[in-house]
């Protein structure tokens, strides 16, 4: 069994604090990427309608042999699907494509906010948690305003909201809002999908203290603070590599080391402009 620590949501629901990422990984090479992951010990994958990989999850899933209680799924609703009756209705395909009778999590993707249609979404997706078919709903990318409109909505409170987070971007304030709402932060680009954040010499510093490589002390850093983490990699020796985090802690002054790294830029789109579809 995974030496993975658990965070447990608003509603109860036991989440792995680390999981995998497929975003990018071609369907045909999920299987493969999946499978290695879940033999390195991760119990969580994160998938999503438009990552067109939810078939080769669910196959590696089923591969694994590993009873169903002991996986946690999350997917997502694309915004091409966003809608009450169109988000029931993507939700079963992404479920036949997983090949599951349920899924842990299931998050709207992006609010799209341009379109309006992130509300009816939500009221689709507490549906859909009533049922028992997502043991726990969340967003991806929602900013405040959009929390608590659905929130005043519905009466219910998203259990996660998977968001852009790494050191470069650390979001203090929308962590800080999460956690007054009992809100599980979900870091997506946790290493800061290349773009110059793991060659930092002060990562390399603070990871030589412990034998650590700079990506290992940045998923320690995301863990300490709180965050759900989900890593992605199709490299074996990558995926093995960044569950090993759970045998060294960061002191308080390399914790402060880190966060000074903040340069308040985003990686990708400011959700209150991004409504692609």
């Amino acid at each position: 069994m995974s030496t993975v620590p658990y965070v447990t949501l608003n509603n109860g629901i036991r989440m792995p604090q680390l999981g995998f990422g497929v975003w990018q990984i071609p369907d045909d090479q999920a299987a493969t990427a999946v499978g290695q992951a879940l033999e390195a010990g991760y119990r969580s994958i994160d998938t999503a309608a438009a990552y067109q990989n939810e078939k080769g999850t669910g196959r590696a899933l089923a591969a694994s042999g590993l009873p169903r209680e002991e996986l946690f799924v999350t997917t997502k609703l694309w915004n091409t699907d966003q809608g009450h009756d169109s988000a029931l209705r993507a939700f079963d395909r992404s479920l036949e494509k997983l090949a599951l009778e349920y899924v842990d999590l299931y998050l709207i993707h992006w609010p799209t906010p341009q379109y309006d249609t992130y509300a009816d979404s939500w009221k689709a997706l507490t549906r859909i948690a009533q049922e028992g078919r997502a043991k726990a709903i969340g967003v991806s990318n929602f900013k405040r305003a959009h929390i608590e409109r659905i929130t005043a909505e519905t009466g219910v409170v998203p259990a996660v909201n998977q968001i852009e987070l790494h050191p470069h971007f650390p979001q203090a304030e929308a962590r800080a809002f999460h956690a007054g709402q009992g809100i599980a932060t979900e870091a997506w680009s946790p290493l800061g999908s290349g773009k110059g954040l793991l060659d930092s010499p002060e990562l390399a510093k603070i990871g030589a203290q412990y034998d650590k490589t700079p990506a290992q002390v940045v998923l320690r850093w995301h863990l300490q603070l709180g965050n759900v983490v989900i890593p992605k990699s199709v490299t074996p020796a990558r995926i093995r590599e960044n569950i090993e985090i759970f045998d060294f802690v960061l002191s308080e002054e390399d914790m402060a080391r880190i966060a000074a790294l903040d340069n308040g830029v985003r990686i990708g789109p400011d959700p209150d402009d991004f409504n692609l579809r």
